[in-house]
């Protein structure tokens, strides 16, 4: 038990190595696009609002402690900027994915098809992925109402105790994706949240190692794929030999 948390990071970095194989990397374009506008375009959102921060400030601020808002906002102003990194970071990752989700569902099968040398089924990529799209979308769809919903209990329980946001965080991007093997094989969410909780410190352990890597510059716009081929290889060696 103690191991198991490095061994679900060790998968992460596992998937790294996944999507640069040839056979898999055509299908990391697409997701790696979604992933680096959607982020970017989220990180310029809060940055041209985070500035109005300090007139907020000022405007709550009794007129004679207007002297104090300008040192409190060097100290407040990077603390602002790591939670806005966060919440971007599990909110836009959620909507990323439910835009990414049918081409993600491929990187998943080929990484898969890489691992195991067997097929999932004879559909060919396109046709599958027409196939699939509205049921995947909706999973997503639903996978999202579940995050919202216990989101807002476990950030009221992290002001008091702050590591619990930590651990939310971390399950809800296991439970984000594993969604896309077990979806390969019929096992639409919430299934995933089941087979999840069978080994619930490695899953924590890839999940929190996912959050890691997703506010590292630069190396955070490969998280979404390298997070679905590091999942994949998790479901193969790991959850799916349970359940056989």
């Amino acid at each position: 038990m103690l191991t198991a948390p490095f061994k679900g990071a060790g998968y992460l970095f596992r998937g790294i190595g996944l999507i640069t194989q040839p056979g898999v990397r055509a299908f990391v374009l697409i997701p790696l696009l979604i992933n680096v506008v959607l982020f970017a375009g989220a990180l310029w959102y809060a940055n041209a609002h985070l500035g109005d921060l300090e007139p907020i400030l000022l405007g709550m601020t009794p007129t004679w402690l207007h002297w104090l808002v300008t040192p409190l906002m060097v100290v407040l102003y990077p603390v602002f900027w790591l939670a806005a990194l966060l919440l971007i970071f599990y909110t836009f990752t959620l909507v990323a994915n439910v835009i990414a989700a049918p081409f993600n569902g491929l990187l998943s099968e080929k990484v898969e098809l890489l691992l195991t040398g067997q097929p999932i089924e004879a559909d060919g990529d396109w046709k599958k992925l027409m196939k699939s799209l509205v049921p995947m979308i909706l999973a997503e769809l639903r996978k999202l109402l579940y995050f919202l919903l216990r989101a807002i209990p476990a950030l009221i329980l992290s002001i008091f105790i702050p590591f619990i946001w930590l651990i939310f965080g971390s399950w809800m991007l296991a439970v984000d994706y594993v969604d896309y093997p077990l979806g390969n094989h019929g096992k639409i969410f919430p299934a995933n949240v089941d087979v999840l909780r069978k080994r619930r410190f490695m899953s924590l352990g890839f999940g929190g190692m996912v959050s890691v890597l997703a506010i590292i510059p630069v190396l955070n716009f490969i998280t979404v794929p390298a997070a679905v081929a590091g999942a994949t290889a998790m479901w193969v060696e790991q959850f799916n030999k349970e359940d056989n």
